[in-house]
């Protein structure tokens, strides 16, 4: 079992930064795939980055490729998600998600994605 908490979301205007961040409980972690999802009003739950237990490898959609990093913290149990340049169709409430699959298996359906956190909301004004 995985309890996961995000942090660090917000309101910025257009071109800001934030950093979000998702802590994790439970010792089996670092075998985990994690990902970062965003949900607009009237959405769907979308994949916007993942990343490999050890982080070797990540994964972006392409809409924020270049601007947004995503790394994780083994040791401290943490996920981050660098968000630089935001635009407001950044827009949303952002959730991460830890996979008990591997990467290549876990892709970006969050149906293959087993604990969620509650979400942070980030809203980008222009």
């Amino acid at each position: 079992q995985v309890q996961l908490a995000e942090s660090g979301g917000g309101s910025v205007q257009a071109g800001g930064s934030l950093t979000l961040s998702c802590a994790a409980s439970g010792r089996a972690y670092s075998t985990y795939t994690m990902g970062w999802f965003r949900q607009a009003p009237g959405k769907e739950r979308d994949l916007v980055a993942r990343i490999s237990p050890r982080g070797t490898m990540t994964d972006y959609v392409d809409s924020v490729q270049g601007r947004f990093t995503v790394s994780r913290d083994n040791a401290k149990n943490t996920v981050y998600l660098q968000m630089n340049s935001l635009k407001p169709e950044d827009t949303a409430v952002y959730y991460c998600a830890a996979s008990k699959l591997g990467y290549a298996t876990a892709g970006s359906s969050p149906r293959m994605y087993d604990y969620w956190g509650q979400g942070t909301q980030v809203t980008v004004s222009s």
